[in-house]
């Protein structure tokens, strides 16, 4: 299915300024075109579902410190929030935790869960706990070579972010899935 993303700019990669008035074109999990909006909405529109962010769309943040916030830490499950709280624990409270290959699974995917809320599209490893590198590899985060996402291309990676002007993340999108949109 095609997905036009329409925002107010496009920031193809990591430095710059947005191109006001630009769009991206997904289609599956590949960009299939990225330019003015009015331009794509002419081509597509007919066939396309618009989505419309009140944002600027880029690659995504990029975490390097992405295993060590995932096997550092235990995020807290919500029915857990009366004795453990809703903050990650780390040293002699994840200690007393006793933690099994299927709780850091689970706290792994709550941690990315967090991630993507805060617009990561890419992350490093390498990690160790083989619940936390699957929960990883099924969350459809990147590990790019070289550390940061790919700059927007077309026939890239539908892998982007829409951030609001006081820097919030609005939506990121893996594969061109919507993993998180800010309600």
């Amino acid at each position: 299915m095609l997905t036009l993303h329409r925002v107010r700019g496009v920031r193809p990669g990591h430095d710059g300024e947005p191109i006001a008035g630009y769009a991206v074109l997904v289609d599956g999990a590949r960009l299939a075109a990225i330019g003015p909006y009015e331009e794509l909405w002419a081509a597509y529109g007919d066939r396309a579902r618009v989505r419309e962010w009140d944002g600027v769309l880029t690659p995504g943040r990029y975490e390097p410190a992405g295993a060590a916030l995932l096997e550092s830490a235990y995020h807290p499950d919500p029915r857990e929030a009366d004795a453990l709280g809703s903050e990650p624990l780390t040293g002699e409270a994840l200690a007393a935790l006793g933690m099994t290959e299927t709780r850091w699974g689970a706290s792994a995917r709550r941690g990315l869960q967090r991630l993507l809320a805060l617009g990561t599209t890419a992350l490093t490893g390498p990690f160790t706990r083989p619940a936390v590198r699957t929960a990883v590899q099924r969350s459809g985060l990147a590990e790019p070579p070289g550390g940061r996402p790919r700059a927007l291309t077309v026939g890239g990676a539908a892998d982007f972010a829409v951030f609001a002007e006081d820097g919030s993340c609005l939506a990121t999108v893996l594969a061109g899935r919507l993993v998180y949109r800010r309600r």
